[in-house]
């Protein structure tokens, strides 16, 4: 069976089946349950921020002797925009969201005996689309089936490479909106790789989630993440990746109602078919960022 029919069967389970059930379940309401918080429409900027670290070395080339590395280094700056905005509906079975995730970063190197270059340390763009449905409470979260579409892209070709381009399907189950687990959740994920001239179709299994815990007024720890592991490819395509864990973890610190600094940390490990060693990224910095809930 092809791949994709396999997607098709995962998505039509996430976002089909089990709001059935759900909608069966929800004649069962006692004279309580009638007592429900109104439908809300949000527009959620969950992150605008500016990553920032920088590194400036004067006379270099006249410490190469010198045992101090931090006058002979070279010097560095690497700077990341980050602009995550979702659309949400949420009513007391459901959780209907439209995101928008963009990042883009460049780091730019100034040796002291050679020309400055520069490089993209991260590249974007996903537009998502994700219905989850409320079955079950598990102590103050929601938890229920669901199902989202994905494209996955970049603003620029990768050097020799041709842009990403990825429409990508999950059906899953979610645990979310509770006190300190933002969301968690297992899905089954089908991919359409369109980066190649031949398209690739993939099976996949993913797991991830978003974690806020806060440690005094205006200050909380949060980490993010996911981990996906391949299974199956429609065909051979030696830049194809085995797996890809991407963590994030950031100590966000209010200055006033919507900005906030914070320092973090952003972890990528992956391996392609064709590597025989894993590749990672680690950006140790601090952000400045703009974050705000409106109300439809």
């Amino acid at each position: 069976m092809k791949i994709k029919y396999l997607l098709s069967a995962a998505l039509l389970a996430g976002v089909f089946a089990f709001p059935a059930a759900a909608a069966e379940d929800g004649t069962k309401e006692n004279a309580a349950e009638t007592a429900k918080p109104a439908n809300q429409l949000r527009a959620h900027f969950k992150r605008v921020g500016l990553d920032i670290s920088s590194t400036d070395v004067s006379n270099a080339d006249a410490y190469k002797n010198s045992p101090v590395t931090q006058l002979s280094a070279d010097s560095e700056t690497v700077i990341k925009g980050v602009f995550d905005f979702a659309l949400e509906y949420e009513t007391p079975r459901s959780y209907w969201e439209n995101s928008l995730f963009m990042q883009y970063g460049k780091t730019k190197l100034k040796p002291a005996d050679g020309p400055t270059t520069s490089s993209e340390n991260t590249d974007q763009i996903l537009v998502t689309s994700s219905y989850t449905q409320k079955m079950w409470k598990y102590d103050e979260a929601d938890l229920g089936p669901f199902g989202s579409l994905s494209y996955d892209t970049e603003f620029t070709d990768n050097d020799d490479a041709p842009r990403r381009k990825i429409i990508r399907g999950k059906g899953g189950i979610k645990l979310f909106n509770g006190t300190y687990t933002k969301d968690l959740y297992i899905a089954a994920v089908g991919e359409s790789d369109l980066t190649y001239a031949q398209s690739v179709d993939k099976l996949a299994w993913e797991v991830g989630g978003s974690y806020d815990y806060p440690l005094r007024d205006g200050v909380k720890f949060h980490i993010e993440g996911y981990f996906r592991d391949y299974l199956a490819y429609s065909r051979y395509q030696g830049t194809d990746l085995k797996y890809d864990l991407n963590i994030v973890s950031r100590m966000d610190v209010k200055l006033n109602n919507i900005l906030s600094l914070s320092p973090f940390i952003s972890y990528r490990q992956a391996q392609s078919r064709e590597a025989n060693v894993k590749g990672s990224n680690l950006m140790i910095g601090i952000s400045f960022a703009y974050s705000d809930l409106f109300d439809l």
